[in-house]
């Protein structure tokens, strides 16, 4: 496993220095590809509608068993 080192950032010193560093991190970092990101976006929606429709009837099954019951 890879050795990270991590540094608190320190903003007051040298501002200019700190975005510099930071755009450097940000070459760093694995970008999701257009493909993955589309993937996780309609996965997300899907689990969303999946969820939404669950919670949807359970609630009308239980509106309805609780107006029996206080019937």
């Amino acid at each position: 496993m890879d050795d990270f080192t991590f540094s608190a950032p320190d903003f007051g010193s040298n501002p200019i220095q700190y975005i510099k560093d930071s755009k450097a991190e940000l070459k760093k970092v694995k970008w999701p590809t257009k493909k993955q990101i589309i993937d996780g976006t309609i996965l997300v929606i899907i689990i969303s509608v999946v969820v939404g429709t669950l919670l949807g009837v359970s609630d009308y099954l239980f509106a309805q068993l609780f107006a029996v019951i206080l019937r």
